[in-house]
């Protein structure tokens, strides 16, 4: 199955990727650059800053090779050289991000991840960073024909379907499913209390429906439980809430989300097998919340450390600019929805 992200040959895209080494096994756009997002106008749209995602297989030569073409990208850790910057890279969700680049009369951010991290992120939820980013509609840009990548991506997809599934009740809309799903990455995100519009995830899907059709259709169709009515944009689902469906449910999950709950449920000094905490939350009522909390628990930490890490990779005062902007975006959102 061929995973159903969205492609584009817009030449804005194409012509920012030409600045880059080209040795990419994956590259999207994303964010409020790309998809138009619920209050924005279409200028907004054209003016906002645009977000990339560079996989690489060998991040140290990437970045031997960026440092020489764009220089001036990065922040005082170019001094130190492509290997500290790929140890860097490494920590919290394991992606280096260069931001507020100007490129092409725009503003750009960038973000550069090893290809095999991606795939530990993506079939595991290792951080549920970049993962979650592949939980919404992208623009792929490039990718490579590496067949575990591949696989891994659609893996993610189903992940993210059966954890919306927990979470919601027996009965649900097609909005509610992917509102569920737009949410997960952001579960625990502290950036969510200070920096982010609190109806960012709302401000996704409402004006986007139909990119989230297109990259979970086939998911969707392939579901036992999901009457998935494509010609006519409508999903009738009857999600089996009982403890044997909920443990089918949980048992799929990916290992570090399994890995949590388990350490949410299980008591200090009671060494249970995860199969064993996992049918006690099939029947827990709470099941939903406690996959929730567990999520929480993976995103927290590598939200906080990645924010952190742009002290380093920014630079001090891009680091303040950048923040500036975030809480100008948080509060004109709040002042929206109290007029």
């Amino acid at each position: 199955m061929a995973l159903p992200v969205l492609s584009s040959s817009a030449v804005k895209f194409r012509r920012v990727l030409a600045h880059f080494p080209q040795e990419l096994s994956l590259a999207f756009a994303y964010g409020s650059g790309v998809f138009r997002q619920a209050g924005a106008s279409a200028e907004q749209g054209e003016t906002n800053m645009l977000d990339f995602v560079f996989a690489v297989d060998d991040a140290v030569t990437w970045h031997m090779t960026n440092l020489s073409k764009n220089r001036s990208h990065y922040s005082f850790l170019k001094f130190f050289g492509p290997k500290k910057i790929s140890t860097v890279q490494r920590y919290g969700a394991g992606i280096y991000y260069n931001t507020l680049v100007p490129c092409n009369d725009r503003m750009i951010k960038y973000g550069v991840i090893s290809t095999d991290a991606l795939i530990e992120d993506l079939l595991h939820w290792k951080t549920l960073y970049v993962a979650g980013r592949l939980q919404k509609p992208v623009k792929i840009l490039a990718q490579n024909e590496n067949s575990r990548l591949q696989a891994a991506l659609v893996s993610n997809l189903k992940s993210a379907v059966t954890a919306a599934f927990l979470m919601l009740p027996e009965s649900f809309s097609e909005e509610d499913l992917y509102m569920q799903i737009a949410g997960l990455s952001y579960s625990g995100d502290f950036r969510m209390i200070i920096g982010e519009d609190k109806s960012k995830v709302q401000n996704i899907v409402k004006p986007n429906v139909a990119h989230f059709q297109k990259l979970y259709s086939t998911i969707l169709q392939d579901c036992p439980q999901v009457v998935y009515k494509h010609h006519l944009g409508r999903l009738e689902a009857s999600i089996d809430k009982s403890p044997e469906g909920q443990f089918t449910q949980l048992m799929a999950l990916p290992k570090t989300l399994q890995q949590k709950i388990t350490a949410l449920v299980n008591p200090p000094g009671k060494n249970r097998d995860v199969e064993e905490i996992l049918l006690q939350v099939a029947h827990d009522p709470d099941c939903g919340f406690v996959v929730h909390q567990g999520i929480s628990g993976i995103v927290r930490p590598s939200s906080i450390v990645q924010s952190a890490k742009t002290i380093l990779t920014a630079g001090a005062k891009k680091s303040v600019t950048y923040s500036l902007k975030k809480l100008y975006k948080m509060t004109k959102g709040g002042l929206k929805k109290t007029s």
